[in-house]
């Protein structure tokens, strides 16, 4: 009977109206061997032809050099669309400012713009506090826009958060947080990872009833690693259904099953999204390429 709800789902996507696009996000790697890896992964997604493929960047700029020589990479490389992820703590507004004409000079027309974490050497100082920094991610938004009179345009995706930031108080302020950067110019929203589509629609007609009106990027994470994914969701105070914790604390040993129902669970994740007429989606790769190709192959 699972396998035959299954296959009726698959059979519903397969056809369904399609205009689907995908974007997906990497990390900068480390080493030779990260290096490898990210490129095969690279080679192996590219033929999925997605709308952008964005590059993370570290707290304060600490993965900045390995960023921009990544993003450098695909654009002398391939012909994927780059969007640079750019945090703004840990770094002054004229660092900043130049590292926004450097990233326009080399090709790079969309910028993932975050305020980001601050840098463990900087927590107990009053960087925060400086008034040649930009604090916060709308402050950043804001400059973006500023560039326009040096004929700089970038697109501006900005972060949105379902379940809410860790450090809002409550889901209004988070909202009140993401509508301050939308009217600085965002252009449109890519949301952290969740697993329960009702707090995606919930999130949506939130954001619609406070007039944030730009398009809104649900992000997927297929569950690759369960362990890892549940450090991430700890950081970032994303739930996990009990029904995972409880299929995947079963699977520590058996990999091919594992990928099986994270594949499952992604595409069922598109599925409902796309019948609320979601049709562009996000994937958090972790730099693999497997699971990502198997999901966007079959909604796609």
């Amino acid at each position: 009977m699972i396998r035959e709800n299954f296959s009726n789902r698959i059979e519903e996507l397969l056809t369904a109206k399609k205009d689907i696009k995908f974007s997906f996000e990497f990390f900068p790697p480390k080493n030779d061997e990260m290096n490898i890896k990210l490129w095969d992964t690279i080679t192996k997604l590219k033929n999925l032809n997605p709308d952008f493929i964005s590059v993370t960047y570290g707290a304060g700029g600490s993965t900045r050099a390995r960023t921009h020589e990544t993003i450098s990479k695909i654009i002398a490389n391939t012909s994927l669309v780059p969007a640079s992820h750019l945090t703004c703590i840990g770094s002054s507004k004229d660092e900043i400012n130049e590292i926004l004409r450097n990233y326009w000079k080399i090709g790079v027309k969309h910028i993932v713009a975050l305020r980001g974490d601050m840098p463990l050497n900087l927590i107990n100082s009053n960087y925060s506090t400086d008034i040649n920094s930009y604090k916060y991610a709308s402050e950043l938004v804001h400059a973006i826009k500023s560039l326009r009179s040096d004929d700089i345009n970038f697109k501006i995706s900005v972060a949105g958060y379902p379940e809410k930031h860790p450090e809002s108080r409550d889901m209004k302020q988070d909202i009140d947080n993401l509508k301050r950067k939308v009217d600085a110019g965002a252009d449109q929203i890519i949301t952290q990872f969740f697993f329960d589509c009702d707090v995606f629609f919930r999130f949506k007609d939130m954001c619609l009833a406070n007039n944030i009106n730009i398009p809104i990027i649900p992000g997927i994470l297929p569950v690759t690693n369960f362990a890892q994914v549940k450090k991430f969701a700890d950081m970032c105070q994303a739930q996990i259904p009990d029904w995972m914790t409880n299929i995947f604390n079963n699977l520590d040993n058996n990999i091919d099953s594992r990928n099986i129902i994270a594949a499952m669970i992604s595409i069922e994740q598109c599925r409902l999204l796309m019948q609320e007429d979601v049709k562009n989606f996000h994937f958090y790769t972790l730099n693999r390429a497997e699971l990502t190709q198997a999901i966007c192959s079959i909604i796609n």
